[in-house]
């Protein structure tokens, strides 16, 4: 894991090949007992979420969840971490954004958005999105 500092207030997130952008405070802990380095951020309530899942995990199950190939430029895969929700609900997720290739009716070759969320704790996917009329659409 690796942990760079980015364009004005961005820092970057790389574990393997796998990058994840993010504008939130990260802090580093050293855990004695377990001999590890804790990744922390504090949320817009006041707490302070542990980032136990990194980039690539949360890249594997975006890819799973939205059926992709891979998550690369080629598809303009993009791995964010941001807080959603509000209130004592916020939570830090990584947000996965691609391009996929698609066919309207099996005919017409089109691109559609989709986008995943990760949790960062947990790593489960929260929610995924396809465009309205992907139910028409082959991929």
């Amino acid at each position: 894991m690796q942990i760079q500092a980015g364009e004005g207030n961005e820092v970057k997130l790389q574990s393997g090949n796998v990058e994840a952008k993010t504008t939130m405070t990260m802090t580093q802990e050293q855990d004695q007992i377990q001999n590890r380095t804790k990744l922390k951020t504090q949320l817009s309530n006041g707490n302070n979420a542990e980032i136990k899942v990194m980039p690539n995990t949360a890249s594997e199950k975006a890819i799973e969840r939205l059926q992709l190939k891979v998550c690369n430029s080629e598809n303009n895969c993009q791995i964010e971490l941001k807080e959603v929700g509000n209130g004592e609900q916020v939570k830090a997720v990584y947000e996965v954004k691609a391009q996929k290739e698609a066919r309207i009716f099996g005919m017409f070759k089109t691109k559609m958005q989709v986008q995943a969320k990760v949790d960062a704790e947990t790593g489960e996917t929260i929610q995924a999105k396809k465009p309205w009329w992907a139910f028409l659409a082959s991929e």
